[in-house]
């Protein structure tokens, strides 16, 4: 019997990866522009935009079988850009200028913290690859939560809208602290549960998509938030839990 030749893909499927990745980076050079003429929303939303391309660019490479070293640099430098500069200056004009040095820093702390991240990301998925879990806070969470942030002060009560840039600049450090942060957050990576409970799991992922859609400017903010808190509560709570579950047997035995 012949055995089946799996065939490569087609020269121009490679090239597609790689244009989503540059409309990413086309989103977040958008959102950089808007910042620095003060369209907050306009940048707001360039950034959830870069996060759809970035998120689609990888599944396209998988799916495509066209995965290259060549696109992890150029995702890596998308994302410092789209995720790590256009957040920075969008915070920066918006909330922290009026805070001198201090609100100067804090911003400048985001894209270091942000490249730090990338770089740390790089020479892991390398070294030993986890697709479980991240390490550290991903940039693009990062920078979607002070998109939605953004979107979600307009909601607020004035009284409590006039702390805004005391809390934007607490977030930032926090964010910043927590991208290079030795923190797991899930990558959503893994199938098995889903797997397990197709049913459960469609009938979950429908009531968020309609709660989502139904008031955008505000449950956005409140999904990235939840993640944000994911991964300190799982880290510091839930994993020495299982780790002290898993040492008891054995101590019972000995």
């Amino acid at each position: 019997m012949e055995k089946s030749v799996r065939k490569s893909p087609a020269r121009g499927v490679y090239i597609l990866p790689n244009l989503l990745t540059t409309a990413s980076l086309f989103s977040g050079f958008l959102g950089i522009l808007w910042a620095i003429s003060g369209d907050f929303e306009n940048t707001a939303l360039a950034i959830l935009v870069s996060c759809l391309f970035d998120g689609l660019d990888g599944k396209v490479a998988r799916l495509t079988g066209t995965s290259s070293e060549f696109g992890v640099q150029l995702d890596s430098l998308a994302d410092l850009v789209a995720f790590g500069v256009t957040p920075a200056i969008m915070v920066y004009q918006w909330q922290l200028k009026d805070l001198g040095h201090l609100g100067l820093m804090a911003a400048f702390l985001l894209v270091a913290c942000g490249a730090l991240r990338l770089a740390r990301f790089n020479v892991l998925t390398t070294a030993a690859p986890n697709k479980k879990f991240f390490l550290g806070l991903p940039i693009p969470a990062q920078a979607c939560t002070l998109a939605t942030f953004y979107l979600f002060v307009q909601f607020m009560p004035s009284g409590v809208a006039s702390l805004a840039p005391k809390v934007c600049l607490a977030m930032v450090y926090v964010l910043s602290f927590l991208m290079v942060s030795r923190v797991r957050y899930s990558s959503f990576k893994e199938y098995g549960f889903i797997k397990a409970h197709p049913f459960s799991v469609m009938v979950t992922a429908i009531l968020i998509f309609v709660l989502v859609a139904s008031q955008p400017k505000i449950l956005g903010f409140l999904v990235f938030a939840g993640y944000i808190i994911s991964g300190p509560v799982y880290t510091y709570i839930i994993l020495p839990r299982r780790s002290s579950q898993l040492r008891e047997p054995t101590s019972e035995l000995s």
